[in-house]
């Protein structure tokens, strides 16, 4: 995949979605990724700046993959290390402070990391942990929004 940058073009051959937790948004992400982009041989991947390490996806959010037809039970959170942003060719962070700890993190990979939401409002996805299934509805549909919007410009 690539990205075109007025007459740059840089091509990702991995992604990393980071959130807080690594147990909703960021794994969402991850999952719709790999379905959207199938056998093109792109390694999606998410980890979160506060993981819940070797949790399974909230119930909620692997219950909207599953409506979906994806199976995230298979999911365990991780925790964002530096050596991930530099392995990684495109980082997407779910909120602006994210993206921020993701740049102190590793300085080295401010080149590479944007908002989720850029291609949209720019805004953050908002964190739908221990909130009603209605509002992870809307998160998830946000989610898919921005992935569909960021396969526009891969």
């Amino acid at each position: 995949m690539a990205l075109g940058f007025g007459s740059v073009w840089i091509v990702f051959n991995s992604i990393l979605v980071v959130c807080l937790g690594n147990i909703c948004r960021s794994p969402v992400a991850e999952f719709l990724f790999r379905r959207e982009l199938g056998e093109r041989g792109i390694r999606v991947g998410s980890a979160g700046l506060g993981a819940l390490v070797g949790h399974p996806m909230d119930e909620n959010a692997a219950a909207l993959l599953e409506d979906g037809g994806i199976d995230a039970s298979g999911h365990r959170a991780r925790q964002l290390e530096a050596s991930m942003l530099r392995e990684a060719d495109l980082i997407l962070a779910m909120e602006r402070r994210h993206l921020n700890s993701v740049v102190r993190l590793a300085p080295e990979a401010s080149g590479k990391v944007f908002l989720f939401d850029k291609w949209h409002a720019g805004g953050d996805v908002p964190d739908p942990y221990r909130r009603s299934r209605r509002v992870f509805e809307q998160v998830h549909d946000s989610i898919k929004r921005g992935v569909g919007n960021w396969l526009r410009y891969l």
